[in-house]
C-alpha cells in the first residue's frame, strides 16, 4: 500500500512540475526592469525566452518576438534549449507512468514491467527537474552579471541612463517547477525498490527427456523417472515361480493354485 500512495504521490509531484516547466517557459517575465534609481517610470519592459513587451503607465502592453535566431547569445539560446529539452523529457516521463501505475493494469504487464516503467520515467523526472533549474540559473546568472556590469558604468559618470534588468516572476516559477520534478522523480525511484517482486529461494527447473514424456525436477525431494531398479521380494522356503505363457499372458497354474 505504501509503494502505491509513494508512486501515485511521485506521478501527481512530477506533473506539476513539468506543467509548471511549460508555463515558466512560454511566460514573458523572465527578466523585468529595474524601476529603482530610475527616473522614468511611464515605461516598464520585461523580456522573456521568446520576446520582449513593453509596456505603458495608460495600460497599452506591444510585446515583439525575437525575430532572429543567430543574433541572439549563445547563452540564451543554450536556456531555450534545457528548457525544451526537460519539457520533452517530462511529457515522455508521465506517459510512461501512467502505464506504470499498479492501479491501472493493462493486460497481463507483470509487476516487474511495471517496475522497470516506473525507474525510467522516474529518471526522466529526474533530469527534466535538472534541465530546468540549471536553464533557470543559468539565466539568473547572466542576469546578476549584466546587472552589475550596467550599475558599474551608471556610477562611473556616464551621463546616459542604461536600463538593469532584475529576476523576473518566471525565474521563480522554473525554480519550483524543477525542484518539485526532481523531487517527484526520487519518490518514483523510491516506488520502484518496493514493486520489484521478490525472488523465491528454491527455483524448480524441469527437464524434457528427448523421446519420452519424462520430467526430471530438481528440488529437496527424490522424484521416480521410470528408471529405478525393481525392488526383489526375499524369496522364502517352497516358494516357485509360476511359469509364463509363450504369448506372455496369463501364466500357466502352479499346483499352488488349488490349495
Amino acid at each position: 500500500m505504501s509503494t502505491t500512495i509513494c508512486q501515485v504521490m511521485g506521478f501527481l509531484v512530477s506533473s506539476l512540475g513539468v506543467a509548471g516547466c511549460i508555463m515558466s517557459t512560454v511566460m514573458d517575465m523572465w527578466s523585468t526592469q529595474d524601476l529603482y534609481d530610475n527616473p522614468v517610470t511611464a515605461v516598464f519592459q520585461y523580456q522573456g525566452l521568446w520576446r520582449s513587451c513593453v509596456r505603458q503607465s495608460s495600460g497599452f502592453t506591444e510585446c515583439r518576438p525575437y525575430f532572429t535566431i543567430l543574433g541572439l547569445p549563445a547563452m540564451f539560446q543554450a536556456v531555450r534549449a534545457l528548457m525544451i529539452v526537460g519539457i520533452v523529457l517530462g511529457i515522455l516521463g508521465l506517459l510512461v507512468c501512467i502505464f506504470a501505475l499498479k492501479c491501472i493494469r493493462i493486460g497481463n504487464m507483470e509487476d516487474s514491467a511495471k517496475a522497470n516503467m516506473t525507474l525510467t520515467s522516474g529518471i526522466m523526472f529526474i533530469v527534466a527537474g535538472l534541465c530546468a533549474i540549471t536553464g533557470v540559473s543559468v539565466f539568473a546568472n547572466m542576469l546578476v552579471t549584466n546587472f552589475w556590469m550596467s550599475t558599474t558604468n551608471m556610477y562611473q559618470g556616464m551621463q546616459n541612463v542604461q536600463n538593469r534588468y532584475t529576476f523576473g516572476s518566471a525565474l521563480f516559477v522554473g525554480w519550483v517547477s524543477g525542484g518539485l520534478a526532481l523531487v517527484g522523480g526520487i519518490m518514483m525511484c523510491l516506488a520502484c525498490k518496493g514493486m520489484v517482486p521478490e525472488e523465491s529461494r528454491y527455483k524448480a527447473v524441469s527437464y524434457n527427456a528427448s523421446g519420452r514424456n519424462i520430467s526430471y525436477r530438481t528440488g529437496p525431494y527424490k522424484v521416480g523417472s521410470g528408471y529405478e531398479p525393481e525392488t526383489k521380494t526375499k524369496k522364502g522356503p517352497g516358494y516357485e515361480e509360476a511359469p509364463r505363457s509363450e504369448d506372455g499372458g496369463r501364466p500357466y497354474p502352479s499346483k499352488y493354485d488349488y490349495v
